[in-house]
């Protein structure tokens, strides 16, 4: 098993296929298999690094709320450890929070962004109050009723579709205090929008077309502040659309890469 140590913390991650790096970072609160089916499709022709997120999968916990800007810093370590001075960086929901992130502590190690039904705006006040009540309940709960609450807003095709079950699965392996720690640095993080209007570089932002969590507008609000951003909505896809439609977004984040690599690719 592969892992990093950051300030006392081993950290899991997987280093698979080869060519151009690109990093993925996973949804909340779930681990780096639901990349499986991007890294198996496209692993000949691209480097995937794929991280467990520190209190998820094989990855330990540490102290205190994970905060997207320490996901980041986690990121970075990594990437030393690794000796790669940049990568195509993407994220889904709460990955792209962190990707979004890792761009504000270091842009320059970010040569492509991938952005997977996610936002830019910070929480507002009933919405930290959410998360923070939602901490609670894992802590004197258990994860469960955080799993019946979301699932159903999770994936488009319903609660009792495969992909679903997969999902619950993923998520009944997380411990309360990680998913407690994970909301309440949700909750922590900045507002992103000045930050990826500065951008400059390549990007993607997928969302799928069923998403209620973080819905179209606010994948087109994030295209529209990243200047040449391309857009693309995957059809029959809720709010985790790697999963439900992994086919489809093979196919766009292949194009994507592809186009990274210039004329000679």
């Amino acid at each position: 098993m592969l892992t990093v140590t950051v300030d006392g913390v081993p950290l899991h991650y997987r280093d698979e296929g080869k060519g151009l790096p690109v990093l993925l970072l996973h949804a909340f609160p779930l681990n780096g298999s639901v990349f499986d089916k991007q890294v198996k499709a496209l692993s000949g022709r691209y480097r995937f690094i794929v991280p467990d997120i520190r209190g998820f999968g094989e990855s330990a916990l540490g102290d205190g709320p994970t905060e997207m800007s320490r996901i980041a810093r986690d990121v970075l370590a990594l990437l030393d450890a690794l000796k790669l001075d940049t990568v195509v960086v993407g994220g889904v929901s709460m990955g792209g929070y962190a990707a979004m992130a890792l761009l504000r502590e270091d842009a320059g190690r970010v040569s492509g962004l991938v952005l997977m039904d996610t936002q830019a705006t910070a929480d507002d006040a009933e919405g930290k109050a959410r998360r923070e009540t939602s901490a609670r309940q894992a802590l004197e709960a258990g994860v469960e009723p955080i799993i019946q609450a979301m699932l159903p807003k999770m994936v488009a095709a319903g609660p009792d579709a495969p992909v679903a079950q997969e999902v619950a699965a993923l998520m009944r392996a997380a411990s309360p205090a990680s998913v407690a720690a994970a909301l309440r640095g949700m909750a922590l993080r900045p507002d992103s929008k000045d930050m990826l209007a500065r951008y400059a570089g390549p990007a993607l932002v997928v969302v799928g077309e069923h998403d209620a969590l973080t819905p179209l507008a606010k994948a087109k609000e994030i295209a529209g502040l990243i200047a040449g951003a391309k857009l693309e909505v995957i059809p029959e896809a809720g709010h985790l659309a790697n999963q439900e439609q992994p086919e489809r977004v093979n196919a766009v984040l292949e194009s994507f890469l592809t186009s990274l690599q210039g004329p000679s690719a």
